[in-house]
């Protein structure tokens, strides 16, 4: 009884958490009250899980991260095809993890994997459906949703109640405004917003905040026009943009973004 009580004070484990035997946590994470953390759970250093927390297994969660109560972290997938099979949530470092989000695992019939980057805010009542891909630095605003497959880059910014179809794909850099409805690509550094959602300029000030050079945003500023200001089709805009591309990585990587859409892009 005494050995157990000190692995717990050790370990910063409430006294009321219930943690699965089978789960590995790190000596220094704290686990509040109340929290549930189940079998095949990898909890690395410096994470601090609040009061309410349930986490279900095979999720593992890198350094430093920060989870809110009444989270719901590793979750069986919404899919009328999952058949209880084992399949993976994987988190890296130093996200912030918000009261109620949501974060749900893969299915086999994509990768069998959720994979969560570095250095992302997941604000309340946020969620993750199962196989998405979201890279680092991404911020989801209360209530945004982005339903399974979904792929987001880095710096990606989704406005208060955003919603995304499954298997979409949100470019770096981009910005969604409050409440839009993404039914297809969005291309990296574009704005969208209203309803229904229509593309609304160029992230530029999101771009200048992360040190992107003021001659890149001018390039990408000129690419934004011919991909929706020319009435071009789509082929014959990337080809357009490939001309200007240059050296630009910025510009390259929106080429290559857009010749891989699997939705067409919201325009």
């Amino acid at each position: 009884m005494q050995i157990s009580f000190v692995l717990r004070w050790f370990k910063l484990i409430d006294s009321k958490a219930i943690v699965d035997i089978n789960a590995e946590i790190a000596d220094d994470v704290s686990i509040g009250p109340f929290s549930i953390i189940g079998s095949e759970v990898q909890i690395d250093s410096g994470t601090v899980i609040g009061p309410h927390v349930i986490i279900k297994g095979p999720t593992a969660m890198g350094k430093d991260n920060r989870i809110y109560q009444f989270t719901s972290i590793g979750e069986d997938p919404q899919d009328k095809k999952y058949a209880d099979e084992i399949t993976r949530l994987e988190i890296g470092d130093r996200n912030v993890i918000r009261e109620f989000t949501t974060m749900h695992r893969g299915t086999v019939q994509d990768h069998g994997l959720t994979l969560i980057g570095s250095d992302n805010l997941f604000m309340a009542y946020t969620h993750v459906a199962h196989d998405c891909i979201i890279g680092d630095h991404v911020t989801m605003a209360n209530g945004a949703s982005i339903a399974g497959h979904v792929h987001m880059g880095d710096h990606a910014i989704l406005g208060g109640f955003t919603l995304v179809h499954q298997f979409a794909q949100i470019g770096s850099y981009s910005f969604s405004a409050m409440g839009s409805a993404i039914t297809q690509d969005i291309p990296p550094f574009v704005m969208v917003g209203g309803r229904p959602t229509r593309p609304h300029g160029i992230n530029s000030v999101g771009m200048e905040r992360n040190g992107i050079s003021p001659e890149a945003v001018r390039q990408i500023r000129k690419a934004y026009k011919i991909l929706y200001k020319n009435n071009m089709r789509l082929e014959d805009a990337i080809e357009e943009m490939e001309d200007l591309a240059g050296e630009s990585k910025e510009l390259s990587d929106m080429v290559s973004f857009l010749r891989n859409v699997t939705r067409g892009i919201q325009r």
